[in-house]
């Protein structure tokens, strides 16, 4: 019963925070830090692997709310937009090239000698830091349209979504600082992050999956029960928090997630530091 509740928490934390730029990664590793990993969690290729594959229950999420953005034979689509569609899903996947690229010979010594709560507090604070100041700018947004990225900018997204392999740093908060930087508007910043998710954590499930058959663990019908039921409260979560995000940025900006990201960094760095000596 315990790793059912788990995962029904960790589901509900990783659709929460997936889309936000606040570090799903990070957050599930503090859960599992905070609440210990009994049961099938305390296998460290499962709980490592489970923590991956929920993400595609997010990722299936944006892609429902953004349908009609991403399906591309859709009757009632002109061929314009037929070709906008394909141009997403081009975007998409050149930007992930990055990722896949250093994500390949970098994974194993990130996921080594960073997945600790020190590491993802300290991400935390300073890409919060990095959000309020992007906020405080001012500079007005050149592009606001994903159809007006330029093939060179999106690969140069890519590069700095890379920057979230650090636990604590959010593959969304990365994404949507990098475009915005390139001079997106927040609403395409957004938009991107989420079209950029699907082959990245796609790719990154696939892998978490693969890595853990190899380790040897036992899988067997309750393991997949624990996955599935993740999975499944990860996607509603994501949806409602996806929805959300998309009608708070037309009217607000960035900055409250990036005082979030430091009063949660600072606690960390106190609890850890204090509390769990």
């Amino acid at each position: 019963m315990y790793d059912i509740l788990m995962a029904i928490l960790l589901g509900i934390v990783e659709g929460v925070t997936e889309f936000l730029p606040i570090s799903s990664t990070g957050h599930l590793i503090l859960v599992g830090s905070l609440f210990g990993h009994p049961g099938v969690f305390g296998n460290e290729s499962f709980a490592f692997a489970f923590d991956v594959i929920i993400q595609l229950g997010a990722i299936f999420s944006v892609i429902l709310y953004f349908w009609h953005k991403l399906w591309p034979f859709s009757s009632s689509k002109s061929d314009q937009q037929k070709q906008e569609t394909y141009s997403i899903w081009l975007k998409a996947v050149i930007g992930v090239i990055p990722a896949l690229a250093i994500g390949f010979f970098a994974h194993d010594y990130i996921e080594s000698h960073f997945t600790n709560p020190v590491t993802v507090s300290i991400a935390l604070i300073f890409w919060g830091i990095v959000l309020i100041w992007l906020e405080r700018r001012h500079k007005e947004a050149t592009i606001n349209d994903v159809a007006d990225l330029s093939l060179k900018m999106v690969l140069m997204i890519g590069l700095i979504q890379c920057i979230a392999m650090i636990p604590g740093t959010s593959r969304s908060a990365a994404t949507i600082i990098g475009a915005m930087l390139l001079g997106t508007s927040r609403v395409v910043a957004a938009e991107f992050s989420f079209f950029l998710a699907i082959p990245t954590m796609a790719a990154a499930s696939g892998y978490a999956f693969l890595k853990l058959l190899k380790s040897g663990v036992a899988i067997g019908g309750f393991e997949y029960l624990v996955l599935g039921v993740g999975f499944v409260v990860s996607f509603f979560v994501a949806y409602a928090v996806v929805a959300f995000l998309m009608r708070y940025i037309t009217h607000h900006d960035f900055q409250s997630f990036g005082y979030y990201r430091i009063v949660l960094g600072l606690l960390v760095l106190l609890y850890f530091g204090v509390v769990a000596q």
